[in-house]
């Protein structure tokens, strides 16, 4: 491969997965709590960083098997998230994926990688958050077909 070297910066490229689950009456949304810095122990949304050769969606794929231990979900793509300080390790741009699991499916997360829990959380009473997650999952919120919320 080329090497190439510019005067332009170069962000760091991760994603994120907002799963959700319905548990009538509520609607409930899988946190992973961070085992490494920055934010260590404090809850966010399973993800991690783009890996040189891959996709996104494989990206996503395999960031949500590595922290929780669930794969073969189908994904939707959210949205993208650059707010430039939103990540204290230096300038990272987040693209996030969506999962709206049907409420008769069963799935048990296990934590795995950088994440020391997975748990279900009740997503009208979250616990404090890493990093801009609370956005990235109100904006999921408004995404989710309306019916799957009631």
């Amino acid at each position: 491969m080329a090497k190439y070297c510019y005067d332009y910066p170069r962000p760091a490229v991760t994603v994120d997965i907002a799963v959700f689950r319905k548990r009538p009456p509520r609607l409930q949304i899988l946190l992973i709590q961070r085992a490494h810095d920055p934010f260590a122990g404090q809850w966010a949304l399973p993800g991690g960083f783009l890996d040189r050769d891959e996709t996104l969606e494989t990206a996503a794929h395999r960031e949500l098997q590595e922290e929780t231990a669930l794969s073969g979900l189908p994904l939707q793509q959210l949205g993208i998230f650059d707010a430039p300080h939103r990540d204290p390790r230096g300038r990272t741009i987040s693209v996030v994926y969506l999962v709206a699991i049907p409420a008769d499916q069963q799935v048990t997360p296990h934590p795995g990688d950088d994440a020391s829990r997975a748990e279900w959380f009740d997503a009208d009473s979250l616990p404090t958050l890493a990093f801009d997650h609370a956005a990235i999952i109100q904006a999921a919120r408004q995404r989710l077909a309306p019916d799957y919320c009631t």
